[in-house]
């Protein structure tokens, strides 16, 4: 049973990558903060021999104990462009400070078979002609980005150093159910809106984005993990599917074909200037791994999920990463 350590576990993506690990029959180590209050275990999760969890910040990690694990995925961090904006000190220092503290103590200390860092194609930034791969030119518009893209430098640089054995995994814009859910990601949120019957206000509609489920993250994490080191180490992989590059109007589209009496208003000149389409046919080919859930999948389950739930849209105006309540007690 190989030993997977994932930080960040009980993140929107990590509950979900979390859960999937455990019932591949992984021995999964998890450790979060719970920077936003959530709760730290999941219900599939608490009853199963082969998992534990450690509340515990990531800067203390690896103080008392350094194990050592078949794979450690990098997950922690503020994520998102809001809340990056927001907290701009305390970016700085979780998603590039204490990352590097975690990356030197991998190369150094020899901790790991495989390290996989999660970064996102919002490194690509805006680029409205081209199609874009794991070669093309990183223009991050947010801090959130931008650290992404000094973290994923500073593995390259120290690629091949001691018996790190690095994969970065350039993530699509999330979507779809999580144990800590997220309605602030955009078919999340649009979804929701619509369906409590919400004037949606949609700004720049024409802009592209690529897309992908949260289950679809949690397999393309665990294909790295069981995959050939030869062709995972040093490697740089997108993490979607090209199915899934929609434009913020076409989702209204498809929300629409299950969602009627819909009122949506389209607006420009948004401060999002954001603008890619990417392509995915390395890991398709090298990995054989495609995403399988599509947009539609991603807009039906949330909206079974909301109906079987009978809840209000009030109670869902908290669900995402709007604030983080020790730094405001901090008045930062």
């Amino acid at each position: 049973m190989k030993k997977i350590l994932v930080i960040g576990s009980s993140g929107y993506i990590g509950q979900v990558l979390t859960n999937h690990l455990v019932s591949s029959n992984f021995e999964v180590h998890a450790v979060d903060n719970l920077l936003y209050g959530q709760n730290n275990l999941s219900l599939t999760q608490i009853a199963k021999e082969n998992f534990y969890f450690e509340n515990l910040d990531i800067k203390d990690l690896f103080k008392t104990s350094k194990n050592y694990y078949d794979s450690i995925v990098i997950l922690a961090g503020l994520v998102g462009d809001p809340i990056t904006k927001k907290y701009p000190k305390q970016s700085i220092e979780i998603n590039e400070n204490y990352i590097l503290d975690i990356l030197n103590n991998i190369i150094k200390s020899d901790l790991c078979n495989k390290t996989v860092f999660i970064s996102t194609c919002s490194n690509y930034g805006l680029n409205e002609k081209e199609i874009l791969n794991e070669h093309s030119n990183l223009q991050p518009l947010s801090l959130y980005a931008k650290s992404k893209v000094n973290i994923e430098k500073y593995i390259i640089n120290n690629f091949n150093k001691n018996k790190f054995k690095p994969t970065i995994l350039r993530f699509a814009t999330a979507f779809g159910l999580s144990p800590r859910m997220r309605f602030d990601l955009t078919l999340n949120e649009f979804t929701k809106n619509l369906f409590f019957k919400k004037k949606l206000e949609v700004y720049d509609p024409d802009t592209w984005r690529p897309y992908c489920h949260v289950l679809d993250f949690a397999r393309a994490i665990t294909k790295i993990i069981d995959e050939d080191e030869v062709i995972t180490t040093n490697q740089i992989y997108n993490v979607g599917s090209d199915k899934n590059n929609f434009t913020k109007r076409d989702i209204i589209k498809v929300i629409n074909k299950y969602i009627n009496n819909i009122e949506v208003i389209y607006l420009d000149n948004s401060i999002d200037r954001r603008n890619y389409r990417v392509s995915f046919s390395k890991i398709e080919n090298k990995l054989n791994f495609r995403a399988k859930y599509s947009i539609d999948f991603g807009v039906k389950e949330i909206i079974k999920f909301l109906n079987d739930n009978h809840t209000n849209y009030e109670d869902y105006q908290s669900y995402g990463n709007y604030y983080v309540k020790s730094f405001e007690k901090k008045n930062i």
